[in-house]
């Protein structure tokens, strides 16, 4: 029985799972304007996909490819770039510029002022 068993070797990347996409449905079906934007595998990630609402709140999950990333976009109804021809919009920047002047990290437990 092993105890401490690592869930890949060091050197692999995760797959997406069904947790990712979950995620990513909820949330855009959750707000308003949301486009999705392809981000391309890299030696530290696979392929990514960070979605954008029309107020520039965003989150970002794996997902398996290219393809599956076009298909995410068929069944939820938006619009999907890749990130790289288009880059990213603008009200994506803003958005997270006012969060860190706010001094709100996204990690629970350390935004804001220690009580």
């Amino acid at each position: 029985m092993a105890l401490f068993r690592r869930k890949a070797r060091p050197g692999t990347l995760r797959r997406a799972d069904s947790d990712d996409v979950a995620h990513l449905e909820e949330w855009a079906r959750s707000r308003r304007g949301v486009e999705a934007y392809v981000e391309p595998r890299t030696t530290v990630t696979g392929t990514t996909v960070a979605l954008v609402a029309e107020t520039g709140e965003w989150t970002r999950r794996r997902v398996d490819d290219e393809k599956a990333a076009a298909d995410l976009g068929r069944r939820l109804a938006i619009p999907v770039y890749d990130v790289h021809a288009t880059g990213y919009p603008s009200r994506m920047r803003e958005w997270t510029r006012k969060r860190k002047e706010a001094g709100d990290t996204g990690v629970p437990g350390l935004d804001g002022p220690s009580v």
